[in-house]
């Protein structure tokens, strides 16, 4: 919501302003946003501006900064649910808008506008920008939604074990993961939470990180990339020592490398559904390349351009070597190393009072942060994103992460999916009836599942009857 203002042009040439209340939405038809005014405040000069200050005053005592805010929602939900804050999940994504230039380009465009206006240079050829962020949040960079075309923003989350969020940042589209972690780390640090432990996608992982997570007494749990050829990992993957069953599919094995500031505590997990069929894709994908190589052209300048596009095929390429002659063939000692990675995974903890299944269930569970972004981007309308102010995206994407919050609370309150309870919900209808004895109103009949939901939430469910308006022969007839 802003305050709009505008401009009436009158015959006699003066001309009048008027202040409403208004918000954008999204015109399918038109394909643009589109303002609707909410509350009509009148002529400007009427308007009583001191008395809009005072209900900003008013609204920024109630809520506090964004950061209060997250805080407080957050800690309420915390002490409904009785949920356990010791193990936080962090992850990002992008989202995109559907733009030309970035913030960075829109800054120097305004830039030249104003050199313009103070008589130091031509007048530029594009309009002037009407918003300019400062610093620069629309950016372009690494997209998680498959648009490098076009600026975006990094959001990240962290949600506890149970899949309530947590907290949610905005940073600019062009933000490396792994140079969130330090944000994320600082905005907690003043939470005052219990024993900490993050625990963080592979994309994250980096000396400099995990020694930020650290700081303060928390602990981390990360995903470790087991083809980065770095020595440690090398040592804990060739351990030899027995597996463990935890759960079904799910097997571990503790493994500890070096010594003292250099002790690191590895979890490699095993699930032997995955291993098998990694074997399968890999068989699959080696009949593949075989063809391939077999149906390569003669030499010459075509045979040299499709070789070199097979060896940079990002999945071809890693099975491939030379032969002594230059030839490409399939490389069977980079297989053989392919094939003692089947349907693993390594994770890395600094918390050695973790058991191996909490370490291991707890990373599993940053899969229900993939979950959160579908939510997010799909049925709570993080994108398509048409603001242009920062402070009004970093609104949207609070508004959708309040909506989610919601969600995950309904869900584990009625233990149904938020697309469940919803299905379920919207069959509760309201019908409106009329007749020789006036009109009433009604909601249908609440089904068994509809009222564990009401009952789960502690909302009281409507009443039967909802409205009765007798007619005006019906009230003669009574009144006789």
């Amino acid at each position: 919501m802003y305050l709009r203002t505008t401009t009436r042009r009158n015959q006699d040439g003066t001309t009048v302003e008027y202040i409403a209340l208004a918000h954008n939405h999204w015109d399918p038809v038109r394909k643009r946003a589109k303002a609707e005014v909410l509350i009509n405040f009148g002529r400007r000069e009427e308007v009583d501006e001191e008395g809009l200050r005072r209900l900003v005053r008013s609204i920024k005592r109630f809520l506090g900064p964004e950061e209060e805010v997250q805080k407080s929602v957050f800690f309420s939900t915390a002490d409904l649910l009785n949920l356990d804050v010791d193990l936080l999940l962090y992850d990002t994504t992008s989202t995109c808008f559907e733009m030309d230039e970035d913030d960075e380009e829109i800054a120097e465009r305004d830039e030249r506008w104003q050199a313009h206006q103070a008589g130091a240079g031509p007048e530029p050829r594009r309009p002037e920008p009407q918003v300019v962020n400062r610093p620069p949040l629309r950016m372009q960079g690494h997209s998680k939604d498959h648009r490098p075309d076009v600026p975006q923003v990094v959001i990240g989350m962290a949600e506890t074990r149970e899949g309530i969020p947590v907290r949610c940042w905005v940073f600019p589209g062009n933000t490396n993961d792994a140079e969130t972690v330090k944000t994320v780390k600082e905005s907690l640090s003043g939470w005052r939470l219990n024993r900490v432990v993050c625990a963080v996608d592979r994309g994250m992982v980096s000396d400099e990180n995990l020694t930020e997570l650290r700081k303060g007494g928390a602990h981390y749990v990360a995903g470790e990339k087991m083809r980065a050829g770095r020595k440690e990992v090398e040592e804990a993957l060739s351990r030899p020592g027995r597996y463990r069953a935890v759960r079904d599919n799910l097997e571990v094995k503790e493994v500890v490398v070096g010594d003292g500031a250099r002790r690191k505590r590895y979890i490699l997990v095993r699930n032997p559904a995955q291993v098998e069929r990694d074997r399968e894709d890999r068989e699959r994908l080696l009949k593949r390349i075989e063809q391939t190589l077999a149906g390569l052209p003669a030499a010459g300048d075509e045979h040299s351009k499709a070789v070199c596009k097979l060896l940079a095929h990002p999945t071809m390429g890693r099975f491939l070597t030379k032969d002594k002659k230059g030839r490409p063939v399939i490389g069977r000692a980079k297989v053989k190393a392919e094939e003692r990675l089947d349907g693993k995974y390594l994770i890395v903890t600094s918390d050695d009072t973790l058991t191996t299944e909490d370490v291991a269930l707890g990373y599993k569970q940053l899969a229900e942060l993939e979950r959160a972004w579908r939510d997010m981007k799909s049925g709570l309308d993080l994108r398509p994103m048409h603001h242009r102010k920062a402070d009004r995206i970093k609104a949207h994407v609070l508004l959708c992460w309040l909506a989610l919050l919601l969600v995950r609370v309904v869900e584990v309150k009625t233990g149904q999916t938020w697309r469940r309870v919803h299905e379920e919900m919207d069959r509760l209808h309201r019908g409106v009836f009329t007749g020789r004895d006036g009109l009433f109103a009604q909601r249908t009949e609440i089904t068994q599942l509809q009222y564990q939901s009401f009952k789960a939430v502690g909302v009281t469910p409507p009443p039967r009857l909802l409205e009765a308006t007798p007619s005006d022969q019906r009230i003669a007839e009574m009144t006789r």
